[in-house]
């Protein structure tokens, strides 16, 4: 029988990353750019809310987090500690698990 055969198949929920990936920091951070004028205030909560939750998803994408199921509150807060942004919400959290699972 071969070997690989021997090792039990880990669960569709579980990172397959044997050791720790290090996580690529930008070396500075990209240019910004004022928003456009004009818009209701909840205009650019939503939207700053999105680029959280999506430079989120992908931090969490980088460091072996593919699923949804796997990004929990804690995993996602611990991942914003990582790569310096403030604790998202519950609401942001949501978003990212959200951008993890309809751009699959």
């Amino acid at each position: 029988m071969p070997a690989a055969a021997l090792k039990p198949k880990p669960l569709p929920t579980q990172s397959t990353v044997t050791r720790p990936v290090l996580l690529e920091l930008p070396c500075e951070p990209v240019l910004k750019r004022p928003l456009p004028a004009g818009r209701p205030r909840q205009w650019y909560i939503t939207h700053n809310r999105r680029l959280k939750a999506m430079r989120l998803a992908i931090a969490l994408l980088d460091t072996g987090v593919y699923l949804p199921d796997q990004a929990r509150n804690e995993t996602i807060r611990s991942t914003a500690e990582l790569i310096g942004v403030h604790p998202p919400s519950d609401t942001t959290c949501h978003m990212v698990r959200a951008f993890m699972r309809y751009n699959r």
